[in-house]
């Protein structure tokens, strides 16, 4: 029975991944018929290229930035829509609206919020005597501004599911807490996170996974990559934009790989030992 969907795994999961680690020992310019065989010559490349350090550093800032901001803003919302508030249902769908919105949409919308000169927000700075920050032009904010519009796409995924985490807590825990005279912060940090540790942990896996694989956001935000080059975009630009240089971006895409391997290895070695599944 479970034959057919073995196949289907292994023709579109296994067989595109093999190709492209055979693609990445190829110096081959897409389109192009013919290619020769370099073995590890992209790696190499790309490892002593003055490029490899800031993707990396790009991916590395991001990659934390947007995991950390989503779960701890995520865990506050959930906290707050767990309460017994009017309205709260109509709260908790406009929080993960967002989070099933098309990446190419709230990329546009939030572009022409940040525009330095046509914006809502330089609209607003004006009224208010201030001089709305160039967001697109400097590397440096554009990594800023994507990383909060990243976040805030996915704040509804994170908080959803610390909800449900937060509404399957053992009711006779949290009383006896209560009881022993423990305050809301100490029966907060004493007994809710730690009971939610498999949540979080589930959370930091799949969020990490997440923003190291975010392409569209960046794409339509930042088509160029001013200062946001991450390894996913920048295998993109490699393979579709001036240099078409294919196999380069395989490997490229194969050390995304190898990161994102190790990154879920460490994490079920080291942080699982420290959730809490009873």
């Amino acid at each position: 029975m479970a034959l057919p969907n073995l196949l289907l795994i292994a023709l579109f999961t296994y067989r595109p991944l093999l190709s492209n680690i055979y693609y990445s020992t190829l110096d081959w310019t897409l389109g192009s018929v013919d290619a020769t065989v370099v073995g590890w010559g992209n790696y190499v490349e790309f490892f002593h290229s003055g490029d490899a350090g800031s993707v990396l550093g790009t991916t590395a800032v991001f990659t934390v930035a947007t995991v950390g901001g989503a779960m701890v803003l995520g865990l506050l919302v959930a906290v707050a829509l767990n309460q017994q508030i009017p309205g709260r249902t109509l709260a908790r769908s406009a929080v993960f609206a967002p989070y099933v919105l098309s990446g190419v949409g709230v990329g546009m919308v939030w572009l022409f919020i940040f525009d330095p000169v046509y914006g809502v927000l330089s609209w607003v700075l004006r009224g208010v005597g201030l001089a709305s920050p160039q967001w697109i032009n400097d590397p440096a904010l554009a990594l800023v501004m994507v990383i909060l519009v990243f976040v805030w796409k996915n704040l509804g995924y994170c908080a959803i599911v610390y909800l449900a985490g937060l509404q399957s807590l053992p009711h006779d825990v949290m009383e006896a807490a209560t009881l022993d005279g423990a305050g809301p912060l100490r029966r907060f940090y004493f007994v809710v996170l730690p009971l939610l540790s498999p949540t979080t942990f589930f959370l930091l896996i799949t969020s990490t996974l997440s923003s190291l694989q975010a392409f569209d956001i960046i794409k339509i935000m930042t088509p160029t990559g001013n200062g946001t080059g991450t390894l996913i975009f920048e295998a993109y630009l490699q393979a579709f934009g001036a240099y078409n240089r294919a196999g380069y971006s395989a490997a490229i895409s194969v050390v995304l790989f190898v990161l994102l391997l190790i990154m879920t290895g460490l994490q079920l070695r080291f942080v699982e030992r420290k959730v809490h599944y009873a």
